[in-house]
């Protein structure tokens, strides 16, 4: 992992860690959006997987698709 990425993914992280039990698991996707926020910084680097991520947060929401949605290689 870049060093970009690993600094990008320590707020997706705590997310994790602190709001995801408040929140619920109520993700329309699989994998949820948080790991694939990580998955897409792990394999595409801290510029295209924050783009992924991002497109993805976009995607989520109550008039969206749903489904598996794997990060692309």
């Amino acid at each position: 992992m870049t060093p970009l990425a690993r600094i990008l993914s320590m707020p997706v992280r705590a997310y994790r860690l602190i709001f995801s039990p408040w929140v619920g698991f109520n993700c329309r996707y699989h994998p949820t959006c948080s790991a694939y926020a990580l998955e897409s910084l792990e394999k595409h680097g801290g510029l295209k997987g924050s783009w992924l991520a991002a497109r993805r947060i976009a995607r989520c929401h109550p008039w969206g698709a749903s489904g598996i949605d794997n990060v692309p290689d």
